[in-house]
Order: structure tokens, then sequence, then C-alpha cells
């Protein structure tokens, strides 16, 4: 008798999962049970779907050749039987059965399977945030309750966000939430013609990065004309006939046409906990190597799971439809009586925020040290190719290792040039474990069209060295501004030319050109402190080498120079 396998969840990994066990057994009964109307669409490509980079709904559904990937599909050429708009309410897990519910009929049927696969995706996290209809004496209301506030989590979420920008129902919007989702949001809505204000309630926007690098971002959102606003908390939603109308933080009130909540996502496993599987400490379901649950006849994949992060070996929760369609590939094969691992995930990002590009892997420099590692990192601004080269554009790369081993263990890109190739050469080294040292020595195939002679991410590895060896002393602009603040006495030394001086510098920053550092040095006060900088603090880092050559002994070189600088400057 031919296997029966019942997979929950129809949109990334469930789909994989089936395509992958049909190759490999073409005599199984395969069973989709998926809750929304829609099957295997590309959830990630939504926001570009609403401000219509992405035209037609059924491109995000379709096979890289342009066949439509619906029930039928999956029907006809998968063989695989498809119930959507059905949702899985109850599993027995000893007689092995599913209890399946018709969302447009309310039919109950009891559906048998030797194995039972959960990929049941994630839910979004909706604030408690309350609302009030002015129009109906204050009625107070769930935020959910007003027309025009909205998640992002499917496409009717997609279709309904785009209609009101289609029909010109709105001008203003305000994002809730300045996470991964929120930011891709804001491009969204702004090349759709809205006016876009972001709230986060953390310090910083993209708690992805570490706080320098989300400044940056901030600052070039704002540039763009969004207004971004952190450290500030949603106190209430209001509306007009039962329209959302305004947003009141504990900061100020904003008009708005529309709201969308971006708060992030939490694993969809209250079936799984309901059906006496073990939940980790992330609250999504935990799985063993091989993906199986702690029931042998259960797996599960996708964004409901608990994996382990990579770098530091402990439990974490990545919802990215990369893994997911991983892991549900890893179920395929095991269901079919293979052995295949999925080992974890180094949590690897990247989106396009307007001209930027934006990724990390790995850990930040705060989340390694929190975690106990003795870690250090390097800053570096470089052209993405060799920078006499038309087109190069600047990128900023950061590199995050363990002092004790010179173990990697992270790294985060930002700016307009291309990056994809220094984050997934990050990725792969942490992925086998890699070292600055072998970062450092890497051969990376070189072109001017493509890269510098030595690529960005050997000159962040050899700037670590550098400090790991004590000849570089490193400060991050955020310390520096701190000090600037606590009216610290201590000399912010810019040494690059006059001319670059006076289109912009740092104020209160003293200007001593690099080649004229030896000449005027006895200067300098040799019982202060001395934060050395450039564009780029290359001629930063030469110029405290000559300062400890002539005796200076507490000497540190601003990590990024004037483009990791996320502050006022002087004109």
């Amino acid at each position: 008798m031919a296997k029966r396998v019942v997979i929950i969840g129809g949109v990334a990994a469930g789909p994989k999962i089936a395509a992958k066990l049909r190759r490999l057994d073409h005599e199984v009964e395969i069973t989709i049970i998926e809750k929304g109307q829609f099957l295997s669409y590309a959830g990630c490509g939504l926001p570009y779907y609403i401000c219509e980079d992405i035209k037609e709904q059924r491109e995000l559904m379709e096979t890289p050749v342009g066949v439509l990937r619906d029930p039928e599909f999956f029907e006809k050429t998968k063989n695989v039987k498809v119930y959507n708009r059905t949702e899985a309410i109850k599993v027995d897990r000893l007689k092995k059965e599913v209890e399946v519910k018709n969302l447009d009929t309310n039919q109950i049927k009891t559906l048998p399977y030797d194995y039972l696969v959960f990929a049941t995706g994630a839910k979004v996290m909706i604030p408690p945030i309350k609302a009030v209809d002015i129009e109906h004496s204050g009625m107070e209301l769930g935020c959910m309750d007003l027309s025009h506030v909205y998640t992002l989590h499917g496409i009717e979420d997609a279709e309904a966000i785009r209609w009101i920008i289609k029909e010109k129902m709105a001008k203003k919007a305000v994002i809730i939430g300045g996470g991964l989702i929120g930011m891709e949001m804001t491009e969204s809505l702004v090349k759709s013609g809205l006016s876009v204000t972001v709230i986060e309630m953390l310090p910083e926007i993209l708690p992805i990065l570490d706080d320098d690098l989300g400044i940056l971002v901030r600052r070039y959102c704002q540039e763009k004309g969004v207004n971004v606003r952190v450290e500030e908390k949603i106190l209430r939603l209001e509306g007009e006939g039962g329209i959302v109308k305004k947003v009141v933080t504990d900061k100020d009130v904003y008009d708005t046409d529309a709201v969308i909540i971006a708060t992030g996502f939490r694993p969809n496993s209250d079936l799984a906990k309901k059906s006496g599987l073990e939940i980790g400490e992330t609250g999504g379901i935990k799985v063993d190597l091989f993906m199986r649950t702690s029931d042998p006849f259960i797996y599960a994949a996708g964004d409901c799971v608990e994996i382990e992060n990579l770098v530091c070996l402990k439990s974490a929760y990545m919802p990215m439809g990369s893994l997911a369609n991983k892991q549900g590939r890893a179920v395929a094969i095991n269901i079919a009586g293979g052995q295949e691992v999925f080992r974890g995930g180094l949590n690897s990002v990247v989106f396009k925020l307007f001209d930027y590009t934006v990724s990390r892997t790995g850990l930040g420099i705060k989340q390694a040290k929190d975690l106990g590692f003795d870690a250090e990192y390097a800053l570096v601004p470089a052209p993405d190719k060799a920078h006499y080269y038309p087109g190069a554009k600047r990128v900023i790369t950061k590199i995050i290792v363990d002092k004790r081993n010179g173990k990697l263990l992270g790294g985060q890109f930002v700016g307009a040039g291309d990056i994809m190739k220094s984050a997934n050469t990050v990725a792969t080294a942490l992925y086998y474990g890699g070292t600055i040292e072998d970062l450092s020595m890497l051969d990376i195939p070189y072109a001017p069209p493509y890269a510098s002679a030595i690529d960005n991410v050997c000159v962040a590895a050899n700037v670590i060295r550098n400090k790991l060896n004590r000849s570089m002393i490193g400060i991050s602009a955020l310390e520096v501004e701190k000090k600037r603040k606590r009216n610290e006495d201590f000399i912010l030394l810019d040494v690059r030319t006059p001319k670059e001086y006076q289109q912009v510098r740092i104020p209160g920053s003293t200007l001593i050109p690099l080649g004229m550092l030896k000449q005027k040095i006895d200067e300098l006060p040799r019982d202060k402190e001395i934060v050395t900088f450039c564009a780029v603090s290359l001629r930063g880092y030469e110029a405290s080498l000559i300062l400890k050559a002539n005796g200076f002994k507490n000497v540190k070189v601003m990590d990024g120079g004037l483009a990791g600088w996320p502050y006022e400057l002087e004109k």
C-alpha cells in the first residue's frame, strides 16, 4: 500500500515538500491542506506587487517558465490532492488522522496519514493597540477593527493595499514597525506616491543591523523624504466613520489615510502544540536534524519551526523563504527513506531600500557580546569595484569576529553598490566555520568592473587583524558622538585635505592634513586622547601610526571615517 502524506500548509515549505516527494516516489499519496485561497505564491514579492514593480498577481504564483501553480497544476501535473480554503482543526496522533474544515461550506472531513507535515508558516504579531471611532462617541475598538488598517501576510492583504492606492483613497500612510517588512513597505508606498511615516518603538530601526549602520539607513530614508520616528510608542489609532484617520503616539499625532502594521511574525505552532508536539523556547515547533518533530511520524518545516543558529549554536527563529525551501527538500527526502540533514541557519537577510541594498548574516557586534563572545569588528567604506572604473559606488562592509580564536561571527553590508558578492562570501565562510585569516586570504575573482584588487571583505579582514595585533585601536562613530555630547576633553583629528575639510566636516574637529602631520605634530597635546579620521579612515589609520611612532600613547581611529558618520555635519 502506498504511503499517505498529509501536508498542512501550502505556501512555501508545503509545496516544496510535495513537489520533491513526488519526484522521489511516484506511488505516494500526497495531500496539501491550505487555509488560504492561494497556493505556492512568493510572499517575499508582495511589497513589489503593491507598488506594481510586479504587474500581475499571477506572476507571484508562476513557475520560472510561466506555468501557474494553482490547485489544478498540483493535481494534474504533480498528482497532489489540494484542499484550499480548508483549515486543519485537529490531529489525532494515535489514529494518525487529521480533521479538516472547509471554510466556505463548514464541511468537516477526516484524512488519514502515514506521515504528517506541519508547514503552517507564521502569524503576524499584532500589538495590543487600542482604536477609537470619533464619530461613534469614542467607541473603543481593536486596531484591526478600523478600515484601512492592514498587515502584510498574504496576497489578500497586498490586494487590499494596492486597491486603495489605485483608487486614490490614500495619500498618507503610517507604518508601525521599522524592521525588515516595515522598510520594504516604506519603499513600496513611497514608489506608489504616498507620503510615509515610519514609527519604531526601539532606539533604532532595523534591529537586524547594529545601531551604527541602522542610523545610517535611517538618515538615508529621511533624505528620501520618509518621516522616520524612533523611540516612539503607539498609544492609539483614531478613526472616523470606521476608517483610520490618525495615529497617536506618546510624542505626536500623525494624520493618515492608511496604517500598515509591520511589527514582526511569530511561529504558527498552535495546532502543533494542541496536538502535543514539543515546542521550542522561541515558540516554534522543535525538530531534529532530519526535521522530525517529537512524534517520529510528524515532520515540520518553514516559518513554524525552531532551528539552530549555526554561529552561536543556540535555538533561533528564522522565518525566511530560502530556509523554508531547504527544510522542505530535507523533509521530502527523509519521508522517501533518505537521511537528509538540515543543520540550521545563519539568519542571512538581504533587502532593497530605494537605491540601497541592506544585508546581514550571522551575529551583530552587540548580539555577539550579549552571547558571551569577546567580539571585535571592522567597518570599511569602499567602492564596490575598482575606484577608477565608471559606475563604482560606495558600500560599507562590517565584519565581526571572536578575538579569542579569530573565528568569524557575522557580517553586515549597506550601500548603493553591489554588496551581494561580499554578503555571500561572508555567509559561505561562516557556514564552514571560517576564521579572519581565512577571509583575509580568500582568492576572490578580480577585474576592475567587478571588484578592487583586494576585495572589500579581505580589506575588512585585514583591518580586524590590525586591531587584534594592536597596531590599530578603533572607536565607533557612536562612541565619538557620546564623547562629544559629554563634552569630554579629547582631540578629534581630521587628516583630510583643506579642500575636503572646507566642503564638509564634523563640528569641533581639528584639521591637520596627513601630509603636514609630522611638521605640526608638536601642536598636538600628548596628554589627551586623540581620535584620527579621514573620509574612510585609511589616512586616519596612517595618522595614528605616525602619532604612535612619535610617542603618543592614547590614539584611536574612528571606524569608517566620515562615510560611517551618521550624525550632522557642517558645510
